[in-house]
């Protein structure tokens, strides 16, 4: 799987078909109502910000850029749209995962069990162990947030000093890769979080199978930008990583 980008995008549709399964499914549900709302209200916002930067670049005060707004409306407009859609979808299922992480810790345990046939934690659940081990999750969010951070604000400094030029084309294609990886690392974490796995040996590993990961965050981020499909793609992705993990990981 190591080399094989194709195998880890493969684990998406895994996902898809996991959180169908009996004794999955209820831990599903809040994550899919988190993901609902937020990415209903990035949609929205995404395709507001469309017709805008649209707005913005007819307007231009550079003759050249009117020029090409007028003349190669056929490429302008869907880099823009690629370019929204990366940047609104990315930033609001950041959000979405911030807020659902608890739960989707639930969502890939149960994943888990349901591939191995048995309880690794070898007890009931409990509401009260559930509630004590959230600031311990939210902790390990905030260590994924310190290490995307330094690297979406560089990404966006080359968004924005490449809007007005004709390198403009690089910036959704560095904005992907990026956003691609963080997804490999968001979703990928929450089983090694569930073993109690440190960050750093987390992110070791996933270097050394960069090539499926980053298939598999591809595959995440191409159902992202696509609306009411990218609805369903946070828990299917988490069971997805979770599968990915079992296969390829836990060893």
């Amino acid at each position: 799987m190591q080399n094989n980008a194709f195998s880890g995008a493969h684990y998406l549709s895994k996902g898809f078909n996991l959180i169908r399964k009996p004794g999955i499914r209820i831990y599903v549900l809040i994550p899919l109502l988190i993901n609902l709302v937020l990415l209903s209200a990035a949609t929205i916002y995404a395709f507001n910000q469309i017709d805008s930067w649209y707005e913005s670049l007819r307007q231009s005060e550079y003759s050249w850029v009117q020029w090409s707004v007028e003349n190669l409306s056929w490429l302008i407009w869907p880099l823009i749209v690629i370019s929204v859609l990366l940047v609104v979808f990315f930033l609001f299922a950041f959000i979405a995962n911030w807020i659902a992480a608890p739960f989707n810790g639930l969502l890939a345990e149960a994943v888990e069990v349901h591939l191995s046939g048995d309880d690794y934690r070898g007890q009931a659940f409990s509401w009260s162990l559930f509630v004590k081990d959230i600031p311990r999750l939210f902790a390990r969010e905030w260590r994924k947030l310190l290490y995307f951070l330094p690297r979406a604000i560089g990404c966006l400094l080359l968004f924005l000093l490449t809007f007005w030029n004709p390198f403009f084309f690089l910036a959704p294609v560095v904005w992907f890769i990026f956003n691609s990886w963080m997804a490999a690392i968001q979703y990928i974490d929450y089983p090694m979080d569930n073993h109690r796995i440190p960050f750093n040996q987390m992110l070791q590993e996933i270097k050394l199978r960069k090539s499926g990961s980053m298939g598999f965050g591809a595959m995440v981020m191409l159902l992202t930008m696509i609306p009411i499909l990218n609805i369903l793609v946070m828990p299917a992705a988490v069971a997805g990583a979770t599968n990915l993990w079992f296969d390829h990981f836990r060893e």
